[in-house]
C-alpha cells in the first residue's frame, strides 16, 4: 500500500512539474514582447475582455474610449499619478476618432514610468492596447537656434525636398523635436520615414499610424507620442 502511494505521489509530482513547464512556455510566448505584464501587478488593472498577443493586448471592435475612461478612473485610486495624457477626444476632427489615446503614469514605489496607450485598428476591426515600462523621462535640447529654412524629404530615397520658410512652422517643428523624450530603445519597425534637413544636422522621423514616433540624429534617439500635429507639419499634401 505504501509503495502504491509513493508511486502515485511521484506521478502527481511529475504531472505538476510538467504542467508548470507548459504554463511557463505558454506565458513566455504570449508575453515575450512586453516590458511589463499587468497581470503580475495588483495595482495595474486589466480592462475586461482584452487578450494578450506577444507585444500588445487586443479586443474585437472599437473600445478604446471605454478603455481610456477605465484607466483615467481606476489608476489614481490605486496610487498612480498621471504625468501626461492625450486622446482623440481632445480633437474635434471626426476622422481621427479611431486614433485613441496615450498616457504616462508614475507611482512612488514603481521604478520607472508606466505608459498605457490604445487605438482602434480599422483594418483588423480590433482595439489594440499597449503597456510599457520605461525609465523616468529625460529631455535634451537638440536644436538651439531656429534656422531661416528647413527641408523635408518625404522618404529616404527622395531627391527633392519640401522647403519650409514659414518661421512659425519651423519653430513648431523644432519645439516638437526638442520636447520629445530621450530613449535608449532601438527603433522598431515603422511603415514610413521622413528626413528633416536643418542645414547643419538631420533628423530621421520614423512613424506609423497610432504608435509612438521615433526621432534619430547624430545626437541620439528620441521618442514622441503619436502626435498628428507634428506629422501634419512635415507630410506633403
Amino acid at each position: 500500500m505504501t509503495k502504491k502511494r509513493t508511486i502515485f505521489g511521484v506521478i502527481v509530482l511529475l504531472f505538476i512539474i510538467i504542467c508548470w513547464f507548459l504554463y511557463q512556455k505558454i506565458t513566455d510566448d504570449t508575453y515575450k514582447g512586453m516590458s511589463i505584464i499587468p497581470e503580475e501587478h495588483k495595482d495595474i488593472p486589466l480592462f475586461k475582455g482584452v487578450e494578450p498577443t506577444e507585444h500588445q493586448y487586443i479586443m474585437k471592435g472599437n473600445h478604446w474610449e471605454d478603455i481610456y475612461h477605465f484607466y483615467m478612473k481606476e489608476l489614481p485610486g490605486r496610487g498612480w499619478q498621471k504625468e501626461y495624457t492625450e486622446s482623440a477626444l481632445d480633437d474635434n476632427e471626426v476622422d481621427k476618432d479611431w486614433s485613441g489615446f496615450m498616457s504616462r503614469w508614475r507611482k512612488e514605489d514603481f521604478d520607472g514610468e508606466l505608459w498605457i496607450s490604445a487605438h482602434y485598428n480599422q483594418s483588423e476591426d480590433q482595439t489594440e492596447v499597449m503597456f510599457d515600462k520605461t525609465e523616468i523621462l529625460q529631455t535634451t535640447t537638440w536644436i538651439e537656434d531656429v534656422p531661416d529654412s528647413i527641408c523635408i524629404y518625404q522618404n529616404p530615397t527622395a531627391q527633392n525636398c519640401t522647403e519650409i520658410k514659414d518661421k512659425s512652422k519651423i519653430e513648431q517643428i523644432i519645439r516638437f523635436i526638442n520636447e520629445a523624450v530621450d530613449t535608449n530603445k532601438a527603433v522598431d519597425s515603422r511603415n514610413e520615414t521622413l528626413i528633416i534637413d536643418l542645414n547643419d544636422s538631420k533628423v530621421n522621423v520614423f512613424y506609423v499610424d497610432g504608435k509612438e514616433i521615433f526621432l534619430k540624429s547624430e545626437k541620439g534617439t528620441k521618442l514622441m507620442k503619436p502626435e498628428h500635429e507634428f506629422l501634419e507639419l512635415l507630410i506633403e499634401k
